[in-house]
């Protein structure tokens, strides 16, 4: 076996070899001999090989199915590919572990193989096997990421060896890339707390979108941390290094909308002394987060809708439009449907919007959440105001997790910072309820329900059936969809409850 010259610069790496031509299989002891040296330089035992899958591609049919023997001898699992095409095609759809690729195929050669799994992000160690001794042909392979180049025949012990150490780098470039993944989910997330499996849910929506240029709507409901989530998005996107330009949509008056959305050229209007650049077009090369876009004026979301379909702008007062590139992430606690059914919002926009939903869950649905939250704001407060170090006792931190919290983590913050004021000593064992106007949240509802009723004409009389009903839906609006809450709130069990519920066709609330 010779190493060429030529290629000690390409790639410093033990099995990167270019081979003479064989010897005759009479001679294949010689062969035996280097792969026991490969094992022991590589670390690798010849005995215990892994099932793996191995994509064979090759347009010669011997071939192939004389490899393909010899590779499920080995205890691997062929696929075979008689062209490139047909090669590219099974490992999208089949996750393989290696590629043994012939360089002359028909429809797509083995360049074209490894230059399509270049761009598109298919990894797997690629082992070159042709009848080409040529050592340009060679060298392209290698730049190209070939893991080793092979001439045929191949000795079947060399190739078993090469596949073993193949695998082996394959198996370790996996465990790297899920430790890179786990590394960069806590730097994105970072600000983000929680280990509940709704949290975790939608944190891996986000690692999945991030890195597409699709334009994200996030859903939920005030104080959910959806401007975190954005944030996230743009963090580990390719447009990270661009900016990332956050928007209160609810706050554009249609007066300033096309100033502010799109900016103007000095002289456009009185009072314009200077040029001024638009939200849009500061995004360029970023992301534009248009934070609470249910509530933007109806005037203003067709101009909108034109940015986003065309990607251009014209800034008031100038004549030519330019091309700006940006990602568009929105928010909003809205219910769309009702604002798209009332013609509060546009339709054709809201398409536009939702290429890709994101639902944040509600603080109620991330029970194992609350007291790390808790406990989070709590030492926050008391580093933020050089306090001793403070913590809930038990029955305080029961009531956070019996409270349904419907201004969600922003509530919860302000509840702990009240109680960090108001402690006496350095456990908190008393939280006072969150009030709205002077009363709790309970409190606030059954005070205008009564007000409703005040106003309300003189009903007819109801059946009991009626009343207990209307108890039900009532103390289902108050526990927030919570059917455990529901249950205590009314003082019955769960399964009477769902009783209830069959009795007065209400059977769809246990599915919201």
């Amino acid at each position: 076996m010779v190493i060429p010259d030529c290629l000690n610069h390409i790639r410093d790496y033990p099995l990167c070899y270019v081979y003479e031509p064989p010897p005759s299989i009479s001679k294949k002891g010689i062969f035996v001999q280097q792969a026991e040296q490969d094992m022991r330089y590589s670390g690798i035992k010849a005995s215990g090989t892994k099932k793996c899958n191995v994509l064979i591609a090759d347009d010669d049919e011997t071939s192939r199915r004389v490899v393909s023997h010899f590779v499920s001898k080995m205890g691997y699992q062929p696929h075979l590919a008689s062209d490139g095409e047909e090669c590219i095609k099974i490992a999208q759809e089949q996750e393989m572990n290696v590629l043994l690729l012939d360089i002359s195929m028909p429809k797509k050669n083995g360049f074209d193989v490894m230059s399509y799994f270049k761009e598109n992000g298919i990894t797997m160690p690629v082992i070159v096997v042709t009848s080409s001794y040529e050592i340009p042909l060679a060298v392209k392979c290698i730049k190209m990421g070939a893991f080793e180049y092979l001439t045929k025949p191949v000795s079947i012990e060399r190739l078993e060896i090469v596949l073993r150490n193949a695998l082996a780098e394959s198996q370790l470039q996996n465990e790297v890339f899920k430790l890179q993944k786990e590394l960069k989910s806590k730097e994105l997330f970072q600000n983000i707390i929680g280990k509940s499996l709704a949290i975790r849910d939608t944190m891996e929506q986000v690692m999945k979108v991030m890195e597409t240029d699709l334009n994200v709507l996030i859903l939920g409901e005030s104080g959910t941390g959806k401007e975190l989530f954005a944030q996230s998005i743009h963090n580990g996107s390719k447009r990270k290094n661009g900016p990332f330009v956050s928007v209160n949509c609810a706050a554009i008056s249609s007066d300033l909308a096309d100033s502010l959305l799109f900016g103007h050229v000095k002289g456009a209007f009185t009072g314009a002394n200077n040029d001024h650049t638009g939200f849009f077009e500061q995004a360029h090369k970023g992301t534009i987060f248009l934070d609470e876009i249910g509530d933007m004026n109806s005037d203003i979301q067709a101009k909108v809708l034109r940015a986003l379909q065309e990607h251009k702008i014209r800034k008031v007062g100038e004549k030519s439009e330019k091309t700006v590139d940006f990602r568009v992430i929105s928010a909003t606690n809205r219910d769309f449907s009702l604002a798209i059914m009332n013609n509060q919002f546009r339709e054709d926009l809201y398409y536009r919007l939702e290429e890709f939903p994101l639902c944040i869950p509600p603080l109620r649905d991330r029970e194992a959440d609350i007291s790390l939250l808790a406990n989070h704001f709590l030492g926050e407060f008391a580093s933020a105001n050089n306090l001793e170090p403070l913590k809930f006792s038990a029955e305080a931190l029961s009531d956070l997790m019996d409270y349904p919290w419907p201004g969600n983590i922003r509530e919860l913050k302000n509840a702990v910072q009240r109680a960090a004021v108001t402690r006496k000593g350095t456990t908190i064992d008393i939280l006072q309820a969150p009030r709205i106007h002077g009363k709790t949240p309970l409190q606030h509802q059954q005070q205008q329900q009564q007000q409703e009723q005040t106003e309300a004409p003189p009903a007819a009389a109801v059946s009991l059936e009626d009343h207990e009903r209307e108890a039900i839906m009532k103390a289902y609006g108050v526990s927030r969809g919570n059917l455990t809450r529901t249950a205590k709130v009314l003082g019955i069990g769960r399964a009477t409850l769902y009783r209830k519920l069959d009795k007065f066709n209400l059977q769809h609330l246990k599915n919201s």
